[in-house]
């Protein structure tokens, strides 16, 4: 991958560019200076079809001006603008200055918008029908390509409209999961368990933590090998919101249910990760989404505006 990003290709790219603009100037000043000979009726001799002859006009002087002003054009640009390489041109523009410009100018003229919800608490805004059609516009421009339209997920994308939270469901939590975002990981853990048997009935015991349908011989076998697993799930199985492990006794499964699923978390292990958005969204946008958000699962006995 090294070959692609070295200044090589910088300056590759750079000497392509000026030499296909001092080639079209090039061409431009040897048709200007070439006199082909012509006969006395101003033809250069060429027939085609029996009687259509080619005339040996000159250019039109508005196609050559137009010719010369887009070579000119291309090399003030090129002074002004990136495009020789890693030049950054005199103006010093790049996209990333522009979309951030464009962002301050988008969040300043938004800023008053979401003054009035920066005292309002989460309880409040999920009462408030304007902020939860903030919310839930925020919420498609951002969220809703993992977690679906309706917040219901999907394998591996949690379900925000269960009450089931990896990290906490409380406001706060979400808040700090949408700006900060999550790294989940459930390391292989086969070797540490001891044999595909073993491994099995393990599978069979986290079945029967939840009532769901198991082998009720290898859940028993399996219970002693689960002291691995309690050190983040806890030796009742229900998890640690601190950790991100998941609650084992609630039948919520996000990657896949079934012993063959639980076979391959354990032996392969699981990694899931929550982009951060503090990037993107202010504290004010993160304040109404997070609120959204809670209250998918927390609707209010009565709303108003």
């Amino acid at each position: 991958m090294s070959d692609f990003v070295n200044n090589f290709w910088s300056v590759y790219v750079a000497g392509i560019t000026v030499a296909g603009i001092l080639a079209c100037l090039i061409l431009l000043i040897i048709t200007a200076r070439k006199k082909v000979v012509s006969d006395s009726d101003n033809t250069t001799g060429h027939v085609w079809d029996e009687d259509l002859r080619e005339l040996n006009n000159p250019m039109p002087r508005w196609w050559v001006w137009m010719f010369v002003i887009t070579i000119v054009f291309g090399l003030l640009y090129l002074f002004a603008y990136p495009g020789l390489g890693s030049y950054g041109g005199q103006l010093q523009w790049s996209q990333n200055r522009a979309y951030e410009a464009e962002m301050a100018k988008a969040n300043a003229q938004l800023e008053p918008l979401y003054a009035r919800f920066t005292a309002m608490t989460p309880e409040e805004m999920v009462g408030d029908a304007q902020a939860m059609a903030i919310g839930e516009r925020l919420f498609m421009n951002n969220c809703a390509q993992c977690h679906g339209s309706d917040a219901r997920g999907s394998k591996g994308f949690p379900n925000l409209v269960d009450g089931d939270w990896l990290h906490g469901g409380a406001p706060e939590n979400i808040k700090e999961t949408i700006a900060n975002g999550r790294i989940g990981m459930m390391p292989p853990q086969a070797e540490a368990i001891g044999t595909a048997e073993d491994v099995r009935n393990l599978a069979h015991y986290v079945l029967s933590l939840s009532g769901s349908p198991h082998d009720a011989l290898r859940a028993t076998e399996g219970k002693s090998k689960f002291t691995i697993c309690a050190a983040c799930h806890g030796m009742d199985g229900k998890g640690n919101t601190m950790l991100g492990a998941p609650n084992l006794t609630d039948d919520v499964w996000l990657h896949g249910w079934g012993e063959q699923a639980i076979i391959d978390i354990i032996t392969n292990g699981k990694m899931n990760e929550m982009p951060a958005q503090s990037n993107k969204l202010t504290p004010a946008q993160i304040d109404v989404l997070a609120a959204y958000v809670w209250g998918l699962s927390n609707k209010p006995a009565t709303a108003g505006n």
